[in-house]
């Protein structure tokens, strides 16, 4: 099967950020309940979940929306300032670059669909150069609108942003909720990205295939006929 376009998770496939993001919530966790997650619990509840959801689960207990925006704003001014502290290795992951580089160069319609605000969306954009490879009006972000992953929503949205069906587009997802996410949107093909989980992991949790970084990836047998 050749797939006509491709979406992208960020965090975790385009930035490995994932001893910062669960530095950012051991913290909100200590705060909140006075422990920290489990690595069960980084698994099932961080990763490939929106803050909302994250900042509920710790909770246990309704909170005030004024309070939910407070807890959110706080924990990822804290997550920017940690990826600003990392210099020069605050930068894509290996291999992204070549592969966005051969995506533009054969006009492979490709975007990215993440857990992350409009916030972080942007601060990425401007501090890794995104809007070389993507338009990025066409960027799904948590709007607080659209159920979290492991609903299929953020990937059905990302497939209509290119005019594709699902079933013809490539996903690279390196957390189990968002495996499922693009398995419930009808996704063609999904590439695990063993960046968080191990290989295995993401293969029982639903992926086709796996790849240690995006270099790995067969681009010339996913995108490209003979």
């Amino acid at each position: 099967m050749i797939y006509l376009g491709i979406i992208f998770d960020f965090n975790g496939v385009l930035w490995w950020d994932a001893p910062l993001v669960e530095e950012g919530w051991q913290r909100t966790a200590q705060q909140l309940r006075g422990r920290p997650f489990s690595p069960e619990e980084i698994a099932r509840q961080v990763y490939g979940r929106n803050n909302r959801n994250t900042i509920e689960y710790l909770a246990g207990t309704p909170l005030e929306e004024s309070e939910i925006r407070r807890l959110i704003d706080e924990k990822e001014s804290a997550y920017r300032a940690l990826c600003l502290q990392q210099g020069e290795a605050f930068r894509l992951s290996p291999g992204a670059e070549e592969l966005l580089d051969f995506l533009r160069a054969k006009n492979i319609p490709r975007t990215i669909a993440t857990a992350s605000g409009k916030v972080n969306v942007d601060f990425f954009v401007l501090h890794l150069r995104l809007d070389r490879w993507f338009d990025t009006g066409k960027i799904v972000f948590d709007d607080g609108i659209r159920p979290s992953k492991p609903a299929p929503d953020f990937y059905l949205q990302a497939a209509a942003n290119l005019n594709l069906a699902p079933s013809r587009c490539a996903v690279v997802e390196d957390s189990l909720s968002g495996i499922r996410s693009a398995r419930a949107a009808g996704i063609g093909c999904v590439i695990g990205l063993a960046s968080s989980q191990t290989g295995e992991a993401l293969l029982r949790g639903g992926a086709d295939e796996t790849v240690e970084n995006l270099g790995q990836l067969e681009k010339e047998r996913l995108f490209l006929r003979d």
